[in-house]
């Protein structure tokens, strides 16, 4: 089997034909041209797959075409509702796909696509519940139980950047306070460092980046590695709070296996190895139930497009 997978990005649309083993054909990509009315943006991408599948020799033998989007969809009718990054509002992008092409449209948050290829074909692929977490600008999620996508209400769950692990804490971008968005991002692991920084100018984190407005998210870890107190304080607290939601989502799923994407995840044993001894330390379940390992993707920049295409794969 053959669906086409599509990952849709602030800076740019990629995917790529993808068989039900998980190998990805050729790869295509546009860019996303902010301003743009989505309308327009989606019918240039129906164009882009129906040449593609004419350059791949596909025809006849697509199941379907899967799309992976930011924002908030309304996946049974294929719509993007709010898409605000991308400034989408109820966006009917399977019905203006098919005045193009064919084949069967489904959409799911862009997380929730790359949750699913890492599940089937990934760093979850030999277990049945996996939860994923991609810590970016922001933290996506998405859930896989049973070998199933869940997605919720409309297509509408799985949320996982939005529980509260600080009541009344630090401002969300959703609106609300305290979410693990605004502790365990790239973004806010940034913000962290930053003030760190401010409060500590003998920091050695001063030395690995001079201007603080550069300032990345490597900058804490590789100062960490070279003893810097300052800097151990602020990863040790970004463990605690990524832990803690964690340790939330062992406890309400009990999933096989937890696994971590985005650029902070590329920090490899410097957060994975403390980040598993916290959750372990903590005793979610360890006396009487099945332990939970977290772990690095494996699909990189590619999940999302696997993912979207094996919305078509049983």
């Amino acid at each position: 089997m053959i669906a086409i997978g599509i990952d849709i990005g602030g800076m740019s649309i990629k995917g790529a034909a993808v068989d039900s083993n998980g190998r990805v054909y050729d790869k295509f990509s546009m860019p996303f041209v902010k301003g743009e009315p989505g309308e327009r943006t989606i019918q240039q991408l129906a164009e882009l797959v129906k040449d593609y599948i004419v350059s791949q020799h596909l025809e006849g033998k697509i199941a379907g075409i899967g799309i992976g989007s930011p924002g908030t969809l309304d996946v049974e009718k294929g719509i993007v509702n709010y898409a605000n990054n991308l400034g989408w509002n109820d966006l009917h992008v399977a019905e203006i796909m098919q005045q193009t092409l064919s084949y069967p449209i489904r959409l799911t948050n862009d997380a929730n696509a790359a949750a699913l290829g890492e599940a089937k074909f990934g760093a979850g692929k030999s277990y049945e519940t996996v939860i994923m977490l991609t810590l970016g600008t922001g933290v996506g999620g998405g859930i896989i139980i049973n070998g199933k996508l869940y997605e919720g209400n409309q297509g509408k769950g799985g949320e996982l950047g939005h529980v509260v692990v600080q009541v009344d804490g630090e401002q969300c971008s959703c609106g609300r306070k305290g979410c693990l968005e605004a502790y365990a991002s790239a973004t806010a692991l940034i913000r962290e460092t930053k003030k760190a920084m401010y409060g500590n100018k003998r920091s050695l984190m001063w030395q690995i980046s001079p201007e603080i407005e550069l300032v990345g998210g490597k900058v804490v870890f590789e100062a960490a590695a070279k003893g810097d107190k300052a800097a151990q304080d602020v990863l040790n607290n970004y463990i605690k709070y990524l832990g803690e939601g964690i340790l939330n989502y062992c406890n309400i799923f009990r999933p096989n296996v937890v696994v971590l994407s985005g650029g902070i995840a590329n920090a490899g044993a410097a957060l994975f190895d403390p980040l598993n001894k916290y959750i372990e330390e903590r005793f979610y379940g360890y006396r009487a139930t099945p332990e939970v390992k977290v772990v690095p993707a494996e699909l990189g920049y590619d999940s999302g497009k696997i993912g979207a295409a094996a919305l078509f794969f049983k």
